[in-house]
């Protein structure tokens, strides 16, 4: 199963629409700059954090860059 595959396995587990491949791209620009800032460990929990936050993908990524640059 390739990491598509999965996302839209667990997207109708959870009853949500999966990301689209835009997303795709900002949710991972958004981990690594977590994870080039820190432990790598931050990258998953930048997102989880960001999907609660409700902002968009571009503020989450600018943010985090930022954090990355202090």
């Amino acid at each position: 199963m390739n990491r598509n595959e999965w996302i839209e396995a667990f997207s109708r587990q959870i009853g949500v629409d999966p990301p689209s491949e835009a997303e795709i791209e900002e949710l991972l620009d958004l981990a690594a700059s977590a994870a080039h800032a820190s432990e790598r460990t931050a990258a998953p929990l930048a997102c989880w954090l960001g999907g609660r936050s409700g902002a968009s993908l571009r503020e989450l990524r600018s943010w985090a860059e930022g954090i990355g640059e202090q």
